[in-house]
């Protein structure tokens, strides 16, 4: 799932505990800046569970997250770049 819209003070164990009342969460990465380390405000959550992972789309889209309401919606691949040959 991509989840929008995050504090950036919130961790990646935060977010973790958050989707973990919805069902087992396999991995959460929050993604930060290259150079100054700083949250970028959006990040992914996988769930094992299809529909677990649903339920807490559904009932976190919108929700109030430390302040700040986030969003929640299925992750999209990232469409495949052109390589540049210089």
């Amino acid at each position: 799932m991509y989840v929008s819209n995050l504090s950036f003070k919130i961790s990646e164990n935060d977010l973790q505990n958050l989707f973990a009342e919805y069902g087992a969460v396999s991995s959460v990465k929050i993604i930060t800046d290259r150079e100054t380390g700083q949250s970028r405000g959006f990040g992914f959550v996988e769930m094992d569970a299809d529909d677990e992972a649903k339920n807490a789309m559904k009932s976190l889209n919108n929700q109030e997250v430390q302040g700040r309401q986030i969003s929640v919606s299925e992750a999209r691949e990232k469409p495949q770049r052109p390589s540049r040959n210089y």
